[in-house]
């Protein structure tokens, strides 16, 4: 369910995100966006909107919300950096063949013997799952 344009103002003027149009859009783009874009995702479909902007406003945006905590970079595709919006604790599945991403939004019991963990302290963990999606299968 997409949040009102109104309370991302407020979310992100209170992240103290300057808020422009460009940037605007971008948000909106990523509100709710289960698709794991990459910045030249992003940028093309916001570009429509804002011929005139800029690859750069669309990488510095993702480097602002990535480093106030609102929005995670995967790195699970070595070809592009993905981004995702949603940045409570999730893991990912991943099509071997055609890179689509797909949240897994299940507990996942993951423990790490004592011996192993060479004095860490696990804060949390990510999984990740890699297979054929139906797409890729059905080709």
């Amino acid at each position: 369910m997409k949040i009102s344009i109104a309370n991302n103002i407020k979310k992100y003027r209170a992240l103290g995100i300057k808020l422009t149009p460009q940037r605007l859009a971008i948000l909106e783009y990523l509100d709710g966006n289960k698709n794991h874009p990459s910045a030249e995702n992003i940028y093309e479909a916001v570009r429509r909107k804002f011929p005139m902007m800029s690859f750069a406003t669309v990488y510095k945006t993702l480097e602002t919300l990535k480093q106030k905590g609102d929005l995670l970079e995967l790195t699970i595709d070595p070809l592009r950096r993905r981004y995702d919006p949603s940045t409570k604790s999730h893991h990912h599945l991943i099509c071997n063949t055609c890179k689509k991403i797909v949240d897994i939004e299940a507990e996942l019991p993951v423990s790490i013997p004592d011996k192993a963990k060479e004095g860490f302290e696990v804060t949390g963990n990510h999984v990740e799952f890699y297979g054929i999606c139906n797409e890729c299968r059905s080709r």
